[in-house]
């Protein structure tokens, strides 16, 4: 439907990437709730007197209007989306200690979906990422929840709750991950095994993640490695750039302000 509209008007939607076009305009990257993600041609935003540049902003809830048709339609009109559930505060930029994530889950869409595929429930989960991570929420366990709600959707989820043999998962016991079959109970030398970190993965925190709680020490960092692990199975060899940018960091100014996953 995505491909062959010749009128959207005014569906909600947030800016992905974007990136010069000739002189004075711009192709915008942007994730939709009603018709996934796409490439829109923005003409003249660039140019002194643009009245769309400062709305076709990155991380802004936003309401676009299109015509054409093909792969990269023309944009004709962008407004700030003012009527969310927030009562509006969902549109002030999030914390310069955020930004790079922000990129990071941004890159993680642009990647991991294709475009004209319309995707509501990951539209759903990239918002409230973003509203959460500007009410102050903590920064890691945000993106470690945006990470699994995103495999679950994309059909890549991991079964937090059994094992590969059938069994449950117990609070008291630990778990190796192997990433093309599942769980399986933690048992020294075992063949094929993935540890996370090089250790096995408790189950306490496996039942936390799947409640969504990660809530105590130490589970936010196992349900990172866990969940970079299933990442890179979806990611198939891919790099994501956000990740080398905060290596460079990371290695530039140890113990910065900036954070993201690793």
């Amino acid at each position: 439907m995505s491909g062959n509209a010749r009128h959207v008007d005014l569906t909600p939607a947030y800016v992905l990437h974007h990136q010069p076009w000739r002189d004075t305009s711009r192709i915008f990257e942007v994730l939709t709730r009603d018709y996934g993600r796409l490439s829109l041609f923005a003409r003249g935003v660039r140019g002194p007197k643009s009245k769309l540049s400062g709305v076709l902003q990155p991380f802004v809830p936003l309401l676009l209007s299109w015509r054409g048709r093909g792969e990269a339609p023309q944009l004709i009109n962008a407004e700030l989306r003012l009527d969310d559930d927030t009562g509006g505060a969902g549109n002030g930029p999030l914390p310069p200690s955020c930004i790079l994530s922000g990129f990071y889950l941004s890159e993680l869409v642009m990647t991991l979906t294709v475009r004209h595929d319309p995707q509501p429930d990951i539209f759903s989960h990239y918002e409230r990422a973003l509203r959460a991570l500007k009410a102050g929420a903590a920064l890691q366990r945000e993106l470690r929840l945006f990470e699994k709600r995103l495999l679950e959707t994309l059909g890549y989820g991991i079964d937090l709750a059994a094992m590969i043999d059938g069994g449950s998962v117990e609070g008291g016991l630990r778990y190796h991950y192997r990433p093309a079959d599942g769980l399986a109970l933690a048992v020294a030398d075992s063949p094929g095994a993935v540890g996370v970190g090089g250790t096995a993965i408790s189950g306490s925190t496996l039942r936390s993640l799947a409640e969504e709680r990660l809530d105590q020490p130490g589970e936010v960092e196992q349900a990172r490695l866990l969940l970079r692990m299933a990442l890179a199975q979806c990611l198939e060899g891919r790099k994501l750039k956000t990740r080398s940018v905060a290596r460079s960091l990371l290695s530039a100014a140890a113990g910065g302000v900036m954070s993201v996953a690793r």
